[in-house]
């Protein structure tokens, strides 16, 4: 293989679950932290999307219905 088509294979899963088992704690830490980090942010920028698409809007509406209607709970 050469260097450049090893550097633009993609991993499969079972690759990836087998590279972070090798793993040593302090990389794993690491990487657990910047997965959460990724992960929060790939979730932001979906809720952002779907906010701005107006997928979110029934939901509010409901909310808002619900609210009016008394059926909430103080937190």
């Amino acid at each position: 293989m050469q260097a450049d088509q090893r550097y633009n294979k993609v991993m499969g899963i079972r690759e990836i679950e087998e590279a972070i088992r090798k793993l040593n704690p302090d990389d794993l830490a690491r990487f657990r932290q910047w997965y959460q980090e990724f992960d929060a942010a790939v979730w932001d920028h979906q809720i952002e999307v779907d906010s701005l698409s107006g997928r979110l809007d029934r939901l509010a509406e409901e909310a808002t219905e619900e609210y009016r209607a008394g059926k909430f709970k103080e937190l």
